[in-house]
């Protein structure tokens, strides 16, 4: 095994949490400190913040640098934090790195520039710049629904071994693709995005591996236990674990990732506040979900025992 991924601590199910936007549309910091106490509750194993799912493209520079202030503020060091820091320069990334460090986060998530679909070589150079100057350890982020690229194993092989990089988020649809990253490169950085299915607990059971970064931590306790009774030996309550989240997917989400009611952010928030718990608006151009798909939410929480 690399000592590289001995420089972090990360696995199980580290959830990409929402941004709770009050009806001002302006960050909610008394909801977002209310939810990030209910995640801490429900055991989550860390926390990606700012991420898809955080609605950072939303978000302000000011506005991302304030969010990871009061997240460090609440929680650094009673569990992982990983900010994302996606932007469209390795200069932007740096600047939310260095926020982050402040914060006493633990790492940094960024995919390649989203909409200007680079080159292999010009996503090597992006990657390197930052990797050169950050002040945090790096996980590369795999999203190709938000960037119009799958990097391919080979690109990945080229980023791993920059100095600063220990992890990856394979975030493809594609199988096959993230069980070929998984076994080219899991012995030299983390490898995440493990599906809580037949297929990701034979992988797990088979070769181990290190954990999901999954969508809003929706389903709570739910989530992280997947990878408990896993750790614990107990396969078949892992399994049970892993069959509510298949629900979730099915029932909300495309097979290649989409949200059926809308965007990904506006579903989980239903979901959340369904369950008691302040996520919030979603900013625009993003739409909250309607009632009517609401009800269908709330028909998938029912049949889980989430909600009465």
């Amino acid at each position: 095994m690399s000592p590289k991924r001995d420089r972090v601590d990360w696995k199980g199910y580290l959830p990409a949490i929402v941004t709770p936007f009050g009806k001002d549309l302006q960050i909610d910091y008394s909801g977002l400190g209310e939810m990030l106490e209910w995640l801490v509750a429900e055991g989550m194993h860390g926390l990606v913040i700012a991420g898809t799912t955080g609605e950072w493209t939303s978000l302000a520079a000011h506005e991302r640098a304030d969010l990871f202030t009061a997240v460090g503020r609440q929680l650094a060091g009673k569990l992982p934090l990983i900010a994302g820091c996606t932007a469209f320069t390795a200069d932007e990334v740096l600047g939310f790195a260095n926020h982050a460090a402040e914060s006493r986060f633990d790492g940094i998530l960024f995919t390649p520039p989203p909409y200007i679909r680079p080159s292999d070589d010009e996503v090597y150079d992006f990657y390197a710049a930052v990797s050169t100057a950050s002040p945090l350890p790096i996980c590369v982020y795999n999203w190709p629904p938000g960037t119009g690229i799958d990097m391919s194993v080979e690109l990945l092989s080229r980023l791993v071994p920059l100095g600063n990089i220990v992890a990856i988020k394979q975030s493809t649809s594609d199988l096959r693709r993230f069980v070929d990253t998984f076994f080219a490169l899991n012995d030299l950085a983390r490898v995440f995005g493990h599906s809580m299915d037949e297929h990701g607990l034979a992988l797990l059971q088979a070769r181990g591996g290190d954990g999901t970064m999954g969508a809003g931590g929706v389903l709570g306790r739910i989530h992280a236990d997947f990878y408990n009774h896993l750790w614990r030996g107990d396969i078949e309550a892992a399994r049970q674990c892993g069959l509510k989240d298949r629900v979730v997917m099915n029932e909300w989400y495309t097979p290649d990732l989409m949200g059926r009611f809308g965007s990904g952010p506006s579903i989980l928030k239903a979901a959340l506040k369904l369950q008691g718990i302040p996520a919030g608006r979603v900013r625009p151009p993003l739409q909250d979900v309607s009632p009517e798909d609401t009800e269908h939410i709330r028909q998938t929480l029912r049949k889980l025992g989430c909600v009465e």
